[in-house]
């Protein structure tokens, strides 16, 4: 059924739901597990250049550690695991990351923002669902739940 199965994850507790019913999918059919953190650039753009080096080094770190944590959880239910941690803005990275390694399912929690906040802001999970060239699995975190 799925041979690639791509999971964005920011480290969150929020992400946790996602890697949970990815890890799980993996399993059951056998695909390799891509993680992806992206880098949000625009975090960087706010701040004057010199600086830029020293806070892209510590988001790379906390994307190696977020990306690490599933690899571990991966490798120990014996799911095939490939990691990476792309500078990008976070929606357009991940339909890129998709489109670009032939994955065949995006699994990625939502922040449950509603209201005035979400239009304002917008959301992740729904821009990729807009622009996602494969189907696209919403997992809305338990706390969220009514």
């Amino acid at each position: 059924m799925y041979d690639s199965i791509l999971v964005p994850t920011d480290g969150s507790d929020h992400a946790e739901a996602a890697v949970d019913e990815a890890l799980d999918l993996a399993a059951e059919t056998g695909a390799t597990l891509h993680v992806l953190y992206v880098l949000d650039v625009r975090e960087l753009s706010t701040l004057p250049e010199e600086q830029w080096l020293s806070v892209e080094e510590a988001l790379d770190d906390v994307g190696d550690r977020a990306v690490g944590r599933v690899e571990e959880r991966a490798e120990e239910v014996g799911v095939s695991v490939t990691t990476a941690v792309e500078p990008g803005i976070p929606s357009e990275t991940i339909v890129d990351y998709a489109g670009d390694n032939d994955v065949d399912l995006v699994v990625m929690s939502t922040h449950g923002r509603t209201g005035l906040s979400h239009l304002l802001l917008g959301s992740v999970a729904e821009k990729v669902v807009r622009r996602s060239p494969v189907p696209v699995l919403v997992v809305r975190p338990e706390a969220e739940e009514e």
